[in-house]
């Protein structure tokens, strides 16, 4: 039998690690890591290597399907491609015609394949592309621009050749980036140190040198006092300070400080000052190889984005930005003396209607980044038909109902759209409440657009189909391409693959053909190029600690610490997060994956289980008002007493995940009506700042 290698994406979750796969026969022989990328070293995390269960899974959408029944109530007509397309297409078309293109919105998960359906949206005229970074990053996203005029992705983590990476709402070792963990661990091997900060013991804080098991919502507090102690110490990179912090900035944030020093701090925290003090004086030695991380998924506490601010300021004051094992200036194409990819979004004028979320021209939105917005925002349009109607929302690879909080509360809030359509290769809960479902093939079973990789050494890449698909689906550029079709939309009209691709590269003078041998073309580097008067895109052209933006959207730059509320009585703050054999709730219901890890367990400090005679693997309810579930404990240490966590992605209800189905709990669902509490700053969900109780059963 002859087997070929095909070079491919992962798709187990969005970090969308370089792969290989070994194919025999329309089957997957062998995953692995893509050998030719820089530190991948041919690995795949367990997510990864699950993906061929994926393929083999019955329990997925297998071909169009529009709703016969009542929203949610699981009653589907199969139909053809070509009835599915003309029904959305119709759909859409008269939602136009009545309500104007600005009436249709689309969210997804981000990444890099987004040109195609960002391009078909502002094709029909509308402003109104989302991404789930409500529900995750975009506190940090909004910190990096509030300091610097750039994006969180306008820096690299340069892991590889760090001295000391401080992971601060980042588990690394569980929401694995297979190259960051690999660079870390060499890193570590080479001598660098690790300081954890978490409210529990995660596997990060088992492999760290330093470990805080920080007091739930406090992190800005410990914050202060390492930016109290760099200060008032003398700790700081001068040099760097004078030459690229605003004039009188650094004056304004010392100021600010004052009443925050390690002993403030450790009142707060629970962290001992003098273990502070020790953290502030070995980042100094290390500086600027000092990675401090502002956090991946932050959308938690009301003060999450002041943490991200103040991270990125301890990254600043150590000279890091810019500096090799630091946080590193990311260079695309052009850097390297190169030219880009040719988008499809290019294509089309910027649609002259404004956000339907307010971002970028509403009072107090007017410092969000317009880009992709904040999705949460745009449900509260749908609700009230203010400041217009949204009537159409496509929701691509994106699972809002188990993302965001109170999928009930959601789902309300959702009653005025005329058309829900799900673009998605799994069931999900906003798949089973749609009115049309669009089958995506899994990622070996689709090719997707070429992609650029920005970094210290930029790169494009492509995935490459790796399967013919076993059920009557397609691959997202396909869906989009078909849909454009029926609407008219010629500039999306591809005959195949390869002229989308050629389309791409026509301007770069690389073809198809150089990408045969590794999956990828490399462009240059590595380089790391110099903090620079073009460096900083502020008003001042330098790193503003005081930012005007801010400030007019009535915000306080340097925000007063305010403690965080303490649990009622008997009750306790829920936490949750992600395990190295799960994302989020896609992958629950992988058989691989659900052999390993079918439930979540609920993770409560010792003493607190035995006020309660809760032994470690008993049946405990965990409830917020009238929503509630059942799972198993975990008795531990290695939990603050103050919280109890569970992994996100459980608690399934649908009757077509035979495996996942009433299997531990949603997290999610004992947040009511948390959706509507985002933190005005960053713009991010504040999802840990609901109480629970816990009893036994």
């Amino acid at each position: 039998m002859e087997q070929k290698q095909v070079y491919s994406v992962c798709g187990m979750c969005t970090v969308r690690c370089p792969m290989m796969a070994t194919v025999a026969d329309n089957t997957v022989v062998h995953l692995q890591g893509n050998p030719h990328a820089a530190g991948i070293k041919g690995a795949l995390c367990a997510r990864g290597a699950a993906g061929a269960a994926l393929i083999a899974d019955d329990e997925r959408p297998q071909f169009p399907m529009i709703r016969a029944g009542e929203r949610g109530e699981g009653k589907w007509r199969k139909v053809s491609w070509d009835e599915a397309l003309a029904y959305v297409a119709g759909k859409l078309s008269g939602i136009k015609d009545a309500h104007g293109a600005r009436s249709i919105l689309l969210s997804d998960r981000g990444g890099p394949f987004r040109d195609m359906h960002r391009a078909f949206l502002k094709a029909l005229g509308s402003p109104n592309y989302c991404n789930h970074d409500a529900a995750c990053a975009r506190n940090v996203q909004h910190a990096a621009l509030s300091l610097f005029g750039f994006g969180r992705k306008d820096v690299a983590y340069d892991y590889k050749s760090s001295k000391h990476v401080v992971l601060q709402t980042r588990n690394i070792f569980e929401a694995i980036n297979v190259k960051e963990v690999n660079d870390l661990l060499d890193a570590r091997d080479a001598g660098a140190k690790i300081t954890c900060i978490d409210v529990r013991s995660t596997v990060t804080a088992a492999k760290a040198d330093n470990f805080f098991m920080i007091r739930p919502g406090t992190d800005y507090a410990f914050n202060l006092a390492v930016i109290h102690v760099l200060l008032t110490k003398g700790l700081y990179d001068r040099d760097f300070a004078a030459a690229w912090i605003k004039e009188h900035d650094l004056e304004a944030l010392k100021t600010f400080v004052e009443p925050y020093g390690p002993e403030f701090a450790a009142a707060e925290t629970g962290i001992p000052a003098r273990r502070i003090e020790a953290l502030a004086a070995q980042l100094a030695a290390a500086a600027p190889a000092v990675i401090w991380h502002p956090g991946w998924m932050t959308a938690r506490y009301g003060d999450s984005f002041n943490v991200c601010r103040s991270a990125y300021i301890i990254n600043v004051l150590l000279g890091a930005i810019g500096a090799k094992g630091g946080l590193p200036l990311t260079n695309k194409p052009a850097h390297v003396g190169k030219k880009g990819l040719k988008t499809l979004v290019g294509l089309f004028p910027k649609p002259e209607d404004k956000r339907v979320d307010g971002v970028g021209w509403m009072e107090g939105r007017t410092h969000f980044d317009t880009g992709p917005g904040l999705v949460n925002l745009a449900y509260e349009a749908i609700e009230t038909g203010e400041p217009y109607p949204i009537k159409a929302y496509i929701a691509h690879r994106h699972d809002p109902l188990m993302a965001f909080p109170d999928s009930a509360d959601v789902k309300r809030r959702w009653k005025n759209l005329e058309l829900l359509v799900s673009v998605t290769f799994s069931w999900s809960d906003t798949a089973w409440f749609s009115d049309v479902i669009l089958p995506m093939s899994p990622y070996l079973e689709r090719e997707s657009m070429i992609a650029t990789k920005s970094g210290v050494s930029p790169s494009l890449f492509v995935r490459r189909r790796a399967l013919e698909p076993r059920f009557d689906t397609r691959a997202d550029w396909e869906i989009y391409r078909d849909l454009a079709r029926a609407m008219g939309i010629k500039e999306l009209d591809f005959a195949s693959i390869e002229d989308l691709w050629a389309f791409q590269l026509a301007d770069t003078g690389y073809a198809i053909d150089d990408f045969e041998a590794t999956g990828m073309v490399k462009l240059g580097g590595p380089l790391y190029r110099p903090v620079d008067e073009k460096t900083f895109k502020t008003g001042s052209g330098r790193i503003e600690f005081i930012n005007p933006k801010l400030e007019a959207d009535g915000l306080t730059s340097l925000a007063p610490y305010v403690s965080p509320a303490s649990p009622p009585d008997g009750r306790f703050r829920v936490s949750f997060g992600r395990v190295g054999l799960h994302t989020q709730g896609h992958t629950v219901n992988n058989p691989l994956l659900f052999a390993q890890m079918p439930e979540n367990v609920l993770w409560i400090n010792t003493a607190e289980a035995q006020k309660r005679g809760i032994a470690d693997g008993a049946v405990v309810e965990v409830r917020n008002g009238s929503s509630a579930g059942r799972l198993k404990a975990k008795v531990t240490d290695g939990i603050h007493p103050e919280t109890v966590f569970m992994v996100h992605g459980f608690g399934h209800t649908l009757p077509v995940e035979s495996r996942a189905r009433g299997r531990g709990v949603a997290d999610n669902e004992l947040m009511p009506r948390g959706i509507a509490n985002w933190d005005k700053g960053g713009g991010g969900v504040s999802m840990q700042e609901h109480f629970v109780s816990v009893t036994p059963v």
